[in-house]
């Protein structure tokens, strides 16, 4: 009997301490549920670039185009005010991967003037349709394009979601519009500290 109460007290205080040590994550923990980061693309200036080229800091995956009206311009703005509350030390580990499903009009050009906007650490890519549909197809998520108007605008449907991936490249967390700045903030803080 006395072991058993032993073992129920060990347990208890167990329990405690992982919940008192925030072993919660705040957004969405995806960690064993999504591939690491994996692709073949092309960066903002032109040159083939891989998961490699973006390892030992903690990437930040967000799929979109330059032209998007509403959903691409929100996301990216709501990352830049997370990353500005971080300290400049911790700033310089973290970088947004911005990749565009939008290849015919998004050049590697468009794509630096328009990362730019955000800040340095925000980095433009994209690729060919075989490329970008292999991504999107390891991440769950989708695109299409809508038809073109009179003067060959059209919209382009994706995903609004956020992957954040530790820096080896794990899939750790996904970002949620409902998911609060400081949450989001105190998440990438634990990932920068592991």
């Amino acid at each position: 009997m006395g072991v058993l109460r032993v073992a129920a007290v060990a347990l208890a205080l167990a329990a405690l301490l992982i919940a008192c040590s925030g072993a919660e994550w705040r957004t969405k923990d995806i960690s064993g549920m999504m591939p690491e980061l994996d692709f073949e693309l092309t960066d903002e200036n032109g040159e083939a670039v891989t998961e490699a080229d973006y390892a030992g800091k903690v990437n930040i995956l967000f799929f979109g185009y330059t032209f998007c009206p509403d959903i691409c311009p929100v996301v990216l703005a709501r990352l830049m005010r997370i990353l500005n509350e971080l300290e400049p030390a911790e700033r310089e580990q973290v970088q947004v991967l911005f990749v565009s499903v939008d290849p015919r009009r998004d050049t590697p050009e468009r794509l630096r003037e328009y990362t730019s906007a955000f800040g340095e650490d925000f980095i433009g890519l994209t690729g060919t349709q075989e490329q970008l549909k292999a991504l999107n197809k390891r991440y769950r998520v989708t695109y299409g394009y809508g038809e073109p108007d009179e003067h060959g605008n059209y919209i382009v449907s994706h995903s609004g979601a956020v992957f954040i991936f530790d820096k080896d490249g794990t899939a750790q967390l996904l970002v949620r519009d409902s998911d609060p700045n400081e949450d989001v903030l105190a998440d990438l803080r634990r990932l920068l500290d592991a």
